[in-house]
């Protein structure tokens, strides 16, 4: 592709060099140079790619995007001046792999909790529909039946694009994503054409990243005032900050709510641990997802198929067959009659869900033990709140590691106590190995009693000291089980 080709529709301030040169491959980490590369020089919060420009024209590019000209201009290498190298590079990027997000129908979904299993969920019922599809989340990358390991929430730009190029090449249609705010803040989703954005809900997270809750609630409110007129908003209405995502939006607005009149609008039937009855838009189905963010999830999935044009029966048809999401209220029965359930709930919302969901449902007859920590290098605000909810609403609640990465798991775990309040001080203990604290939980359950062990979910490692060991809670919980019921 030509840098005339290249740089269609794209505000530059100056080019400097041959318009004609052939770019071959896009790059914005000077490690990665091939020959005839088009470098993109980023200007990042600890590294200015700029410093890197002349190191990326000995290793072979031949265009540079910068935001300052050099002083001295190199001879046979085309220069490209932006407002901003990081915003344009999704430009960049969607020019070069043919605009794939024009040649699909993209559904990105954001919040805090419910990113993954929305868009697996959809994902799988276009796969019931019988449509091919790409999906980008946390858990995997997937183009059809194809799998590709996933690596961030949101990959970088030029990597979403590739993608995307690669789902139009084989027959896809539609592709739903994760949408983090790491990855709005970061420019990931630039130059991104969205068919239909949906938000799930916003609480307490990623304060290590945002600083504040405000600056985290503008981050994901900027994914739908960079939406177009012809795309369609969809959001949680019972999240108070629901609507705040549309205020500014060009998007075409809807809704979904449990608790207030909607465009979507459901309502749960019946409930336990194997599924639940419900009602939306005045049809019942059945599904094997259970709890109350369950029903939310699925709701969000049926308005965003209906608003991509399909009919409600053949919607709920195929959302009645689903499975659940690996690692989101995972469960299974032992067979000494012990109740388990992995999920990857890691913020106070999403743990407070999961333990309203499963005392919603229980007798009160079974003890309610909870597995769970918070990660470190990350935002400390949230460990005390965990720590009350956990307690408040388990039985027993066994504090431990989640991944505490390059901090002391003891410290983490004391920021976590101290949000205990003291009549519940009997209900917990801490055992900072995370599979001695599950094995302790094990020991302790007797028959009908319900494990819950929460905040890694699918994740099958722990990171410690920046080396990730192999860890499924899953896996543990099996292998524990069979030696101790021996």
């Amino acid at each position: 592709m030509t840098v005339t080709e290249l740089v269609n529709r794209i505000p530059v301030i100056e080019i400097h060099g041959d318009n004609n040169r052939e770019v071959k491959e896009l790059v914005f980490d000077s490690r990665k140079i091939t020959e005839n590369a088009l470098y993109i020089a980023i200007r990042g919060t600890v590294v200015d790619g700029h410093s890197f420009i002349t190191s990326a024209i000995e290793k072979g590019a031949t265009t540079i995007v910068c935001e300052e000209f050099p002083e001295v201009l190199a001879e046979n290498v085309t220069y490209i001046k932006v407002k901003d190298a990081s915003k344009a590079l999704g430009h960049f990027a969607s020019n070069f792999y043919g605009n794939p997000s024009q040649k699909l129908k993209l559904v990105g979904v954001t919040g805090t909790n419910g990113k993954t299993s929305v868009s697996t969920l959809l994902f799988d019922v276009f796969k019931n529909l019988g449509y091919d599809a790409a999906l980008l989340s946390t858990v995997e990358i997937r183009i059809g039946e194809e799998i590709i390991p996933a690596t961030h929430t949101t990959p970088d730009v030029i990597t979403i694009n590739k993608i995307l190029a690669d789902a139009v090449e084989k027959g896809c249609e539609f592709a739903f994503m994760e949408v983090s705010s790491h990855g709005i803040a970061q420019n990931r989703i630039e130059g991104l054409h969205f068919k239909v954005a949906g938000f799930t809900n916003l609480t307490h997270d990623h304060l290590d990243y945002h600083k504040t809750f405000e600056e985290y609630l503008k981050t994901k409110k900027r994914f739908f005032d960079q939406l177009e007129d012809t795309a369609i908003a969809i959001t949680n209405v019972d999240d108070k900050n629901g609507s705040v995502m549309l205020q500014n939006t060009k998007a075409q607005k809807k809704s979904y709510a449990l608790k207030t009149m909607a465009d979507y609008h459901g309502k749960i039937l019946e409930v336990d641990f194997n599924g639940m009855l419900l009602n939306f838009n005045g049809k019942e189905f059945w599904t094997t997802l259970t709890g109350k963010f369950n029903v939310y999830n699925l709701l969000l999935v049926f308005g965003i198929v209906q608003e991509l044009g399909f009919e409600q029966d053949e919607i709920l048809q195929a959302i009645s067959t689903l499975k659940r999401v690996s690692g989101r209220f995972e469960t299974f029965k032992s067979d000494g009659g012990i109740f388990f359930i992995v999920d990857y709930a890691h913020t106070p919302d999403a743990l407070e869900n999961i333990l309203d969901s499963i005392n919603d449902i229980r007798t009160k007859n079974e003890r309610l033990i909870t597995v769970f920590g918070c990660g470190g290098d990350r935002d400390h605000s949230k460990r005390p709140e965990m720590g009350n909810i956990a307690t408040k609403k388990s039985t027993l609640a066994i504090i431990t590691s989640d991944n505490p990465r390059t901090e002391e798991p003891g410290q983490i775990i004391k920021e976590i106590e101290a949000g205990v309040e003291s009549q519940n001080f009997s209900k917990y203990t801490s055992i900072p190995d995370r599979r001695e604290a599950i094995k302790m939980a094990i020991k302790f359950a007797e028959p009908k009693d319900i494990i819950l062990v929460a905040g890694k979910g699918h994740e099958n490692y722990q990171e410690i000291n920046g080396v990730k060991h192999h860890f499924d809670d899953k896996e543990v919980i099996n292998e524990l089980w069979k030696l101790m019921s021996k």
